[in-house]
C-alpha cells in the first residue's frame, strides 16, 4: 500500500453517519473563541456531495433571516463533533444547485417515506 493511502486511512472517521442529498441534518461544529470551545449547530438541506476518502465534503444550504446560506463540510474534519439527520428527502437529482433559485415553500425537499 502506498505511505500517502496509509496515512489518509488513520485520518478517516470511522463513526460518519449515512446521509443522502436531499436529507435535512443538523451538523454540530466546534467552534473555539479565544480560549474556550463550543458546540454551533448549523442545520439545513444537503445539496451536493463531492469527493472520496480523505477529500470526501457535502454541502448543506438554509434560509435564515430571508438569506440563502450554504456551508461547505469536509467530512473527516475533527471540527465536526456529531451529524444528525432530521428528515430523509426524496430527490431524483445528486446535486440540488437549483435551491438556490427557489423561495420559500418552493424550497423545501418532499419527505421519504421509506428511506
Amino acid at each position: 500500500m502506498n505511505i500517502i493511502n496509509k496515512i489518509e486511512q488513520e485520518q478517516l472517521k470511522a463513526d460518519v453517519t449515512p446521509f443522502n442529498v436531499g436529507d435535512t441534518i443538523k451538523v454540530h461544529t466546534r467552534v473555539i473563541e479565544g480560549g474556550k470551545e463550543r458546540i454551533q449547530i448549523f442545520q439545513g438541506i444537503v445539496i451536493a456531495k463531492r469527493g472520496s476518502g480523505i477529500n470526501e465534503a457535502f454541502t448543506v444550504r438554509k434560509i435564515s433571516y430571508g438569506e440563502g446560506v450554504e456551508r461547505v463540510f469536509p467530512l473527516h474534519t475533527p471540527r465536526i463533533a456529531k451529524i444528525e439527520v432530521v428528515n430523509r428527502g426524496k430527490v431524483r437529482r445528486a446535486k440540488l444547485h437549483y435551491l438556490r433559485g427557489r423561495i420559500g415553500k418552493d424550497a423545501m425537499i418532499v419527505k421519504s417515506a421509506n428511506r
